[in-house]
């Protein structure tokens, strides 16, 4: 979009603020009070900031208070969870405007709502897609995509669903969980630390410095990679650590020892945590066990990059109870390390990538080098 360099600040500021007066967009661009007046000129002309009323000033003055225009548009966040999809339509504000979920097969008509949902008119600027996979660039170099077999699939069928033309960026879904927890959850004020999934399978976002660590490969925190088992008589296997920590692995414990005499065998992680919850031995000590090969997970994190504090987020690895045992095994075998459980759960991956969004709808319209997030 053809803007001067101060609309685009100014636009950038109005984003972040939501509404603002002249001199606080001034005071925010670091822009003068003249030069602001011609950028929010320019920016009700091209429709991208309006008009929102008056605030009363200290002196009794009043302001003229700005909102983005209806050109500023919208974004779209979906993620492609391995049971359901979620999707999120927000305005370049962060303000949410439309949602929708449904299972991963209906990833497709789930996108479609929620697009239909969204304002009329509201041009669409950017696309962001959480998968549980490396993301890597097509052949031809045109765009991203899952990098193995793990997400294509439904990738691919749900793309079939965004408008022609619009930029979509991929990112690994403990990443976008990551993001979410760092600025709106169980990490806020804390610039650096790990946010440990645990779940169908696992994964490890690492912010460091207020940003996310991708990596040479954007690979980084696929610990599902790391050598497991790893003694004398047995081999590692690809992706040993992930099967036997994932929820697949504890219920086919579960089923081994579980006795009659324990009562039905539970069937899922819910059962087993909420009988766990109840004072059950049996299903105590199973979750003590999973907790205990957590902390083991948790404990080579640390070893890496002493984090100061492991968010424990996933379908599995949010619950509570695995809290204190995790601690108890991080304490034995590392360095002095904060474990608390996600605060966003399920919603984590869909709200960091909304913020992504948000960020890539920002830099679409101010044609900015680089998104800041």
């Amino acid at each position: 979009m053809d803007l001067s360099e101060s609309a685009r600040a100014v636009f950038a500021v109005l984003a972040a603020a939501g509404t603002a007066t002249r001199p606080q967009l001034a005071a925010g661009a670091g822009l003068s009070k003249p030069t602001v007046s011609a950028a929010v000129a320019e920016l009700e002309t091209a429709a991208l900031a309006a008009h929102s009323g008056t605030a009363s000033g200290a002196t009794g003055r009043s302001a003229a208070v700005y909102r983005l225009g209806p050109a500023s548009g919208a974004v779209l966040a979906v993620d492609l969870g391995p049971a359901q999809t979620q999707v999120r339509g927000c305005s370049l504000d962060g303000t949410l405007l439309a949602a929708g979920t449904g299972t991963r097969a209906e990833a497709a008509d789930t996108v479609r709502k929620v697009l239909d949902a969204l304002p009329v008119n509201a041009p669409l600027r950017a696309v962001v897609v959480a998968v549980g996979d490396v993301t890597t660039r097509d052949r031809d170099g045109s765009g991203m995509r899952p990098a193995t077999a793990k997400a294509g699939p439904v990738f691919d069928a749900m793309a079939v669903a965004l408008p022609p033309g619009v930029p979509v960026h991929l990112e690994n879904n403990v990443n976008c969980a990551a993001l979410a927890e760092l600025h709106e959850g169980a990490a806020r004020g804390r610039q650096t630390f790990g946010y440990l999934r645990i779940g169908v399978g696992i994964g490890l976002g690492i912010v460091v410095g207020g940003q996310v660590l991708r990596g040479a490969n954007g690979a980084a925190g696929e610990v599902a990679r790391l050598p497991y088992p790893w003694d004398e008589n047995r081999e590692p296997r690809h992706e040993a650590l992930e099967e036997h920590i994932g929820v697949r692995s504890l219920l086919h414990r579960t089923a081994e020892v579980w006795q009659d005499a324990d009562g039905p065998c539970p069937d899922t992680a819910e059962r087993l945590f909420a009988l766990a919850g109840q004072g059950h031995a049996a299903a105590g000590a199973l979750v003590g066990r999973h907790a205990a090969d957590i902390g083991r997970l948790a404990a080579a994190v640390a070893a890496v990059l002493d984090p100061g504090l492991i968010v424990l987020g996933g379908a599995v690895g949010s619950n509570p109870q695995l809290v204190p045992g995790v601690r108890a095994e991080l304490a034995r075998l590392s360095w002095p390390t904060e474990v608390v459980s996600a605060a966003l759960a399920d919603s984590g991956t869909v709200v960091g990538a909304a913020r992504l969004a948000v960020a890539r709808g920002i830099q679409t319209v101010t044609g900015a080098l680089q998104a800041k997030h």
